[in-house]
Parts: C-alpha cells; structure tokens; sequence
C-alpha cells in the first residue's frame, strides 16, 4: 500500500515555519515510515510529482508568479494546509498594505521599474481554498505533529481555539496587563505559543494572529487607558499579523 505523499512548499517568508518542522525531530521518527516526503527543498535533494495527499505552504502571496503557483499546487493538493503568519495573514511584508508601495520601491532600489510585485501581501486564502491554517510565527512544532498525525488518522487536528489568555491561566502565570500595567494583545490573541512571552513577564505581540470573535475595540481602548497614544496602538497591531481583518482594521481606527 503506498505511502501518503507529504509537499511542503515555501512563498514570501524567512523559513522559520519550515524550520520547526525540522526541529520535530524526534516526534516525527515515529511517524516518518507513514508518510513520503515527496517534495521539500530544504530537507531534500529528490522531489517527486503529484498529485500529493498533504501540502504544507508557508509563506504570503507578493508576486504575480506566487499567485499562478499557488494555484498549480492546489490543484495537486489533496489537502492544503496554510503555515505561519505569512501563509495566513500576509506576514510582516503586509506592512506595505498600508503604505506608498512605489514611494518605497523608488527610495530602495535604482530600477524600481525592474521589480514585478503585487500591491499588497496576502495570505494563502485570498487565493485559494485552504484546508486547515496552523497560526505562529512560527508555528507550533506540536502542533504540527498533531496535524500529520491526524491526517494521517483521518481526523480534524484539535487545535486551540480560545485566546492566549486561557495559556496565561492555565501555566499560572500572572497577568501582565493586570499585575504590571503592560499592555499585551493576550486578550484578543488566539493561543498556541506555549505562553511565551507573558511567562517571562512581557506582553504578548499578537504573533498567532487574533482569536475567533476579537474584540479589538475593546482592547484598543484599554490601551488608550494604559497612557498609548494613537500610533503606538496602531502599531501594537501591525506586526506579524498585520493584515489579519481584526487587526488591520483595528489599526486603521488608530492612526
């Protein structure tokens, strides 16, 4: 019987969300006999065609190539699985939804006129239909584990589905917010990082992206009661997951 067919394939990004998959070392040996890694550069000399059962995309859409390739590999994917910020919320490089793109370009490069860019970076479903979205920057490592081996199970992964703040209480870790006066995105953040920032005593910057039903209004104005003015909210907004709807709409009431 043959193996499920496992792609992983890379758009605008730094690497890091297929990174952790190579960190999964040990947990994946396990699992690694059930599958065959057909495609995937970074960790394979030999690439196989498809069609394939899984397909890992990482990275945001920012070029009219990435838009047609992006639409190949879904007509060979069986299941299309968006990983990291950029894959499904335009990444950090959707900060230049909100500027002078050309102004940009023409303070950057000699021949901008050379440059062949979209207007704006979009996230992986604004293209085409995906399956399931692992959030992070980067990602879970645990959390793709749970989904490969629920794919492989032919399951739905179980995935977080409530805000950073359930992780603050349940590793017991005090809330910043609260205890400190920081201001930390938690509130509006889906969770999944393990508690990272706020365990060591920082707020969260929102890099899994805004839970299920945000209220961002509500967040945005505590900040303003935490002494942030305008543009230091906007900002808190506009980072890993700047072009998120909740969080970019946020920000474009805030500066």
């Amino acid at each position: 019987m043959a193996r499920p067919t496992l792609a992983v394939w890379k758009f605008a990004s730094c690497d890091g969300c297929q990174l952790s998959l190579l960190d999964c070392e040990d947990e994946l040996l396990a699992i690694a006999g059930a599958i065959e890694i057909a495609h995937f550069p970074e960790a394979s000399r030999k690439s196989v065609a498809g069609p394939y059962d899984l397909s890992l995309v990482e990275g945001s859409i920012t070029t009219p190539e990435d838009a047609e390739r992006i639409k190949h590999i879904r007509a060979q994917s069986h299941s299309l699985v968006a990983i990291g910020a950029c894959a499904t919320a335009g990444g950090i490089q959707s900060l230049r939804n909100f500027a002078d793109l050309d102004g940009m370009a023409a303070a950057v490069y000699p021949r901008p006129d050379y440059l062949d860019v979209l207007a704006t970076s979009t996230p992986i479903s604004a293209h085409v239909p995906v399956d399931i979205e692992l959030h992070g920057c980067p990602i879970s490592k645990y959390q793709l584990v749970e989904l490969v081996t629920a794919v492989l199970a032919g399951r739905r992964p179980r995935l977080p589905k409530f805000a950073q703040c359930v992780e603050c209480k349940a590793h017991g870790t005090a809330c910043v917010m609260v205890a400190e006066g920081q201001p930390c995105l938690g509130p509006v953040t889906l969770a999944g990082c393990g508690n990272l920032c706020p365990r060591v005593g920082r707020g969260c910057y929102g890099c899994f992206g805004p839970v299920e039903g945000a209220n961002v209004a509500a967040m945005t104005a505590r900040f303003a009661e935490l002494g942030l003015d305008a543009r230091q909210i906007r900002d808190a907004l506009r980072s890993f997951t700047a072009a998120a709807p909740a969080f970019a709409e946020g920000g474009q009431g805030n500066g």
